[in-house]
């Protein structure tokens, strides 16, 4: 039996520990979203959640889990994303330091929002090599802990905790379709869903500029992104070392989109389920349109992943529908 970096003991776990401090995010069905999409829709609204996204989850479950001695160190990140805000938050939570590396050219707005909560953020060069490096440098000066935003094990237990919520909300769903980018979040929920039933058909939503898991999948081998090009930017990275043998093994399929699809699911989600969503959050219907289910029409859970997106953008995005 193949033994992943995390199983459903693990994110049962994580469940308990996270609980009394993450929203146990609703979930939403739409009439006219699911004509569209020719089938049966329950939308997991993780857009919703702490910081706007699912990532708060697997942040709280890291930081909730260190020792005493650990938590007083803080911990470390890179990350111009979600992932940032995420930690940041967990670590204000239990009331200690947080150190978040950022890309020189990360937002205002996401540098505002970090800094709202509490963390020390430290600008680097805008590539993965520099802000690896400097994280690495703050973590030596600081003995703070890294948390790395999807390949590491609590992360991944902590995600996966979507799907726990789902098959309680939802207990008859036939398919779980999740975005990916590292697979934090798709790995989670392929572990916890087939755990608790194994006849459901797990789905990873992907972008056609970043479709490294596509590859990898379609060849059997892990295929890294180069140069990814794509408005779903939380979805821009590769996956990791143990994000990857459980796409490769657990997920069923990989359906990639192209920007066109992903602005025109955002339309859709925002004038008929009225779903103010980012790009990354409405990949997963964007997904579920394009595969136009065969009968029988089974009942698809899509995970909303988040909902930060720039106000001042939304035209321009939507334009490209």
């Amino acid at each position: 039996m193949t033994h992943y970096a995390t199983d459903l003991e693990a994110i049962r776990e994580a469940y308990e520990r996270i609980s009394h401090v993450v929203h146990r995010t609703p979930i939403q069905t739409s009439t006219q979203l699911d004509q569209v999409a020719d089938t049966k829709i329950w939308f997991k609204c993780e857009h919703l959640q702490k910081v706007g996204a699912f990532k708060f989850r697997g942040a709280s479950n890291v930081v909730l889990g260190l020792s005493e001695q650990q938590a007083a160190a803080g911990v470390v990140t890179h990350s111009s994303g979600n992932h940032a805000q995420a930690l940041a938050l967990a670590a204000k939570q239990r009331g200690i330091p947080a150190y978040i590396v950022m890309p020189s050219n990360a937002p205002q707005v996401k540098q505002d929002a970090v800094e709202g909560y509490g963390a020390t953020i430290t600008l680097c060069e805008p590539t993965l090599e520099a802000r690896e490096s400097t994280a690495n440098q703050v973590r030596e000066e600081t003995g703070a802990t890294f948390i790395h935003p999807y390949d590491h094990p609590g992360i991944m237990a902590g995600q996966g905790t979507v799907a726990l919520e789902m098959l309680e909300q939802v207990p008859e769903l036939d398919v779980i379709i999740a975005p990916v980018g590292g697979g934090g979040l798709l790995s989670g929920i392929a572990i916890a869903a087939k755990a608790l039933k194994p006849t459901i058909r797990v789905i990873g939503a992907e972008p056609a500029g970043a479709d490294d898991a596509y590859q990898s999948k379609v060849n059997n081998e892990f295929v890294p992104q180069t140069s990814p090009n794509t408005i779903a930017d939380g979805l821009l990275t590769s996956l990791g070392e143990l994000t990857w043998p459980v796409v490769r093994d657990l997920v069923d399929e990989i359906v990639v989109v192209n920007d066109a699809q992903i602005a025109y699911a955002m339309r859709l989600m925002m004038e008929r389920g009225k779903l103010l969503v980012e790009p990354s959050g409405a990949v997963s219907y964007a997904a579920a349109v394009k595969m136009r289910f065969e009968e029988p029409h089974p009942r698809v859970g899509c995970v909303i992943s988040g909902g930060n997106i720039n106000l001042t953008r939304i035209s321009e995005l939507l334009d490209l529908a």
